[in-house]
C-alpha cells in the first residue's frame, strides 16, 4: 500500500495544485486509501509531534515555533498551508515526503483546529502540546464555551511529555487539574506561559469580555488592577513589556529585549507560548539564547496575519478576523489613522456559518476616519453592524474582486488595511498575487 499511496498522493497533489483546488485536498485522499499514512510516517521523528491549538493565534505561533526551533539546528515539519485539519497535514505531508514515505525532519509542528485536533491525537499522540486560549468562536460548529475547553483537555490527555498552558486563561489553566489526575505513566509536565500584571487588562479571558471585567470561573480576577495580587502558577517564560516595535521576554530569572517584525499585541503575547514550547523540545540541551532571541524577533508575520504587501508603493496589511475577541485586538493593534480601511467578511464553512458575533465587537475606534469599502457575502450584514456604532462607510459591494478593485483605485497613495474573515483573506490574496509579490503557500 505504500508505494502505490504516496505516488498517487503527490500525483493528486500536483493536479489539485494546477487546477487551483483546495490545499487539504490531496490529504483527504491519501487517507481513504490509505488510513495509517499519517500515524507511519509521523512515527519516524526523533523529537515526535507537537501539537498548537487554541482558539486564536494559532499560525502565528507555530510559525514562530518552527523558525525559533530552526534556529537551533533542527529540521522541521510543518502544515505550512494553514490547512489545519488531519487531511491538511496529510496533504502537507505529502508534499514533503519522498516517493518512499520517508520524512527528512527531526520533529512535526502542527497546528491544529480544536475539533479536528481530538481526531489526529487519538491517531498520533504527540509528545508536546501548546494549548493558547478558549475563546467564542464559530458556534455553529463549538457550539457553548465550555466544549472547546473539554475539546482542548483531550488533546492534553493524550501528550506524552510536556503541554504547555496559557496561565492568564482560566479554562485553559484549569486543564492542569485534568492532568494531575492521570496515572503516572500518562503523566506528562505542565508548563506556563503568561503575563507581566501591567499587561492583564490588555488580554481579557471570554468571561470579562462579556461582563466587563470581574471574576472568572475559577473564582480570580485575571485582570486585576495594577498592585492587586494575583494567585497564579509561575509561568516559564512571562511577556514583561511590549514595546511599539519591541518586547521584553523573561526567562530562566533573566529578562531580554528584542526588536519584533510582528505587529499586534496578541503576536507579541503568543512569542512567549512559542518561546516555551521551545524550550520544551529543547529539554535540557544546549540552547543558543542570543540565536533564539534574535529568531524570534525575525519571524515575519504569517499569511493574512498583520501581512504587509505592497500595493501601488504602499503598505497594504491583511489582518485576519474570526471571532470577537480577535477582531477588537486587531482594531487595538492596528489603529485606524492614516489608513484607508475595508472589512471583508464571508460566512463559508472555514469562516464559521454564524456571524451573529459582529455584535459582540465595538468598532468606534473606525469612526473618524470611516470605512472606504465593505464586501463578502456579509457585506450588507457589517454595513448594518457599522450603522449601530455610528461608523461611517463608502462602497457596499458583496464581490471580493470588484470591491478590491474600487478600494485600490479609490485610495491609490494611501496605506491600506483590509479586516478579512479567512476565505475573503485568501480571495483577496489570490487577487493581490495578480499586480504584487504575494507569498505562495503550498
Amino acid at each position: 500500500m505504500l508505494s502505490f499511496s504516496v505516488p498517487l498522493g503527490k500525483l493528486v497533489r500536483t493536479l489539485s495544485r494546477l487546477r487551483g483546488g483546495g490545499s487539504a485536498f490531496p490529504g483527504l485522499v491519501v487517507e481513504k486509501i490509505d488510513p495509517r499514512f499519517m500515524q507511519r510516517t509521523l512515527a519516524s521523528l526523533p523529537h515526535g509531534v507537537a501539537v498548537v491549538s487554541g482558539t486564536n493565534g494559532k499560525t502565528t505561533t507555530t510559525k514562530m515555533v518552527v523558525e525559533l526551533l530552526e534556529s537551533q539546528g533542527l529540521k522541521v515539519f510543518t502544515n505550512r498551508s494553514g490547512s489545519n485539519f488531519t487531511r491538511g497535514v496529510a496533504a502537507s505531508l505529502l508534499g514533503e515526503v519522498d516517493w518512499r514515505g520517508r520524512l527528512d525532519a527531526d520533529i512535526a509542528i502542527l497546528e491544529l483546529d480544536e475539533a479536528h485536533a481530538v481526531h489526529f491525537v487519538n491517531k498520533v499522540p504527540p509528545r508536546y502540546s501548546l494549548l493558547l486560549n478558549v475563546l467564542r468562536d464559530q458556534l455553529d460548529r463549538f457550539g457553548e464555551i465550555d466544549k472547546t475547553a473539554r475539546l482542548l483537555e483531550h488533546i492534553a490527555s493524550k501528550t506524552t511529555d510536556t503541554v504547555v498552558l496559557n496561565r492568564e486563561d482560566p479554562r485553559v489553566a484549569r486543564i492542569a487539574k485534568t492532568i494531575n489526575t492521570l496515572d503516572a505513566v500518562h503523566h506528562p509536565e505542565v508548563r506556563y506561559f503568561g503575563l507581566d500584571e501591567s499587561l492583564r487588562s490588555t488580554f481579557p479571558n471570554d468571561d470579562e469580555m462579556r461582563t466587563g471585567g470581574g471574576p472568572s470561573p475559577s473564582g480570580t480576577s485575571v485582570a486585576a488592577a495594577p498592585g492587586e495580587a494575583v494567585d497564579l502558577p509561575d509561568a516559564d517564560v512571562v511577556l514583561r513589556r511590549v514595546g511599539a516595535q519591541d518586547a521584553d521576554f523573561e526567562f530562566d530569572g533573566k529578562t531580554v529585549t528584542t526588536t519584533m517584525k510582528l505587529r499586534g499585541v496578541y503576536n507579541i503575547f503568543n512569542a512567549a507560548a512559542a518561546l516555551s514550547l521551545t524550550r520544551a523540545v529543547l529539554g535540557t540541551g544546549p540552547i543558543d539564547t542570543p540565536k533564539l532571541v534574535k529568531a524570534l524577533g525575525d519571524v515575519a508575520p504569517a499569511f493574512g496575519r498583520g501581512e504587509s504587501l505592497t500595493v501601488d508603493g504602499q503598505p497594504l496589511e491583511l489582518v485576519l478576523v474570526k471571532n470577537p475577541s480577535g477582531f477588537r485586538l486587531g482594531l487595538k493593534s492596528f489603529p485606524a489613522g492614516g489608513y484607508a480601511t475595508m472589512i471583508a467578511i464571508n460566512d463559508n464553512y472555514a469562516d464559521g456559518r454564524d456571524m451573529s458575533w459582529l455584535w459582540d465587537v465595538e468598532f468606534e475606534s473606525l469612526r473618524e476616519g470611516g470605512v472606504d469599502v465593505l464586501t463578502g457575502v456579509r457585506a450588507y450584514d457589517m454595513a448594518l453592524r457599522l450603522q449601530y456604532d455610528d461608523v461611517p462607510f463608502g462602497t457596499v459591494e458583496p464581490d471580493i474582486t470588484a470591491a478590491l478593485r474600487t478600494f485600490i483605485d479609490g485610495s491609490r497613495g494611501k496605506p491600506k488595511r483590509i479586516f478579512c474573515t479567512y476565505t475573503s483573506m485568501l480571495a483577496i490574496r489570490r487577487e493581490l498575487a495578480k499586480i504584487t509579490i504575494v507569498e505562495v503557500v503550498s
